[in-house]
């Protein structure tokens, strides 16, 4: 009777507090939080398409407004430096998985200088533009769109810029780079986004 009334030891394997995490999935908790957010950020940029659709094709008003002028030319150099900001970017994950660390620090450094560039044709192509955002419904979305994928692009290179420093620092491993991989795929986004915003906006 004496024995019954002893405390049992806890078992080795109870778990106490909350229950863990389920971890079934076989995306990594890091990649799949940028693809959520990436499809969120397409529904914005959809909203604007949207808008764009119901100016140009179902009301049929010209694009762009008349009197207004966009640059093509300006334009199209700025999709190439783009484009080839995002080679840069994947040389820079693929010297990462080979533990190259110049040519990851080059490749770093290479598309952030490429997507800074982008940006400051961009902003200088407002100040040249001879219309405000308010002048007309396409002027308006125009500065909508592109100053949208404006703001991703300055995100992604914060993104970009505190990556570039941990290179720097030594981080990353061919088995370890996340924190290459996960801001690359942000920006490749932007540049594909890009891609479709000058199809649309500028060529057609």
């Amino acid at each position: 009777m004496e024995a019954a009334s002893l405390p049992t030891a806890p078992a080795a394997h109870e778990h106490h507090g909350p229950p863990e995490a389920h971890n079934s999935s076989t995306v990594d908790r890091q990649m799949l939080g940028m693809l959520l957010f990436i499809i969120s950020e397409i529904m914005v940029f959809g909203a604007f398409f949207t808008a764009y659709f119901f100016i140009r094709v179902v009301n049929g008003n010209p694009w762009p407004a008349t009197n207004e002028e966009l640059p093509l030319a300006i334009a199209g150099f700025n999709t190439l430096v783009l484009v080839s900001s995002s080679l840069t970017m994947h040389w820079a994950l693929e010297a990462a998985k080979r533990n190259n660390r110049n040519a990851m620090k080059l490749g770093m450094v290479a598309t952030l200088l490429l997507g800074a560039t982008f940006l400051m044709v961009q902003i200088n192509e407002y100040v040249h533009l001879g219309f405000a955002p308010y002048d007309s419904a396409q002027a308006s979305v125009f500065y909508g769109l592109t100053g949208l994928h404006g703001a991703h692009v300055f995100i992604g290179l914060l993104l970009l810029l505190f990556a570039a420093i941990r290179v720097f620092k030594g981080h990353f491993t061919p088995s370890e780079h996340r924190g290459i991989e996960v801001p690359g795929i942000y920006w490749h986004f932007v540049d594909v986004m890009w891609i479709i915003v000058w199809t649309t906006v500028y060529v057609l």
